[in-house]
């Protein structure tokens, strides 16, 4: 890859660092995309050694997060609760079409990876896609519950169950999540009734 073409690619997906997602970080600031796809990265390589992700390539996992939501670049953040079918594909189009602008090697890999988690049919796309809906999760729960909207007290225990049902690790970390969002909801909603 030519230094220019790498530059290239790094001042567009630059974009995400600030690219507003709908959730807010424990210190008060609006998380970036850029903040979530990383996480979720370190989740996978977090997961690398855990015995029932062994047998899989989580490298290849660890760079779905990286570039799951890289089109968001051009289209911006759109909220899983008001995303619609033509927001998806909206999103798709431009981000294939710059993936398309890659170097060959680089372009390859990349369409491959986009393939196979809009497929999810692969062990490693639908790790990725649990732990993509997991961070989400837990970065709500580290927010100020000030800053959730009402539907979500509902989608905080369904959001992404279905996903987690193949792997019994995110069956057991879905429960802990859930189990801190009962405690934070109910300790929370104690003190906003004090006030």
């Amino acid at each position: 890859m030519k230094p220019q073409d790498l530059l290239d690619i790094l001042t567009t997906a630059s974009r995400l660092k600030t690219t507003m997602r709908h959730c807010w970080t424990a210190a008060g600031r609006q998380e970036s995309v850029a903040d979530h796809s990383w996480r979720i990265a370190l989740m996978a390589m977090l997961l690398k050694d855990e015995e029932e992700f062994s047998q899989y390539d989580m490298d290849k996992v660890i760079e779905m997060c990286l570039i799951h939501d890289l089109g968001e670049a051009f289209t911006g953040d759109i909220p899983t609760f008001v995303k619609e079918a033509a927001d998806e594909k909206t999103e798709a189009a431009y981000y294939e079409e710059w993936v398309r602008s890659f170097p060959e090697r680089q372009r390859e890999h990349w369409l491959q990876l986009l393939a196979e988690m809009k497929e999810l049919r692969t062990a490693e796309a639908k790790i990725f896609k649990c732990l993509d809906k997991l961070e989400a999760l837990i970065s709500h729960n580290e927010s100020d519950l000030g800053t959730w909207l009402p539907l979500e007290y509902d989608l905080q225990y369904t959001y992404g169950r279905e996903n987690m049902k193949d792997f019994a690790y995110f069956i057991t970390l879905r429960e802990a999540v859930d189990a801190w969002t009962k405690d934070k909801i109910e300790k929370e909603s104690g003190e906003l009734h004090k006030q």
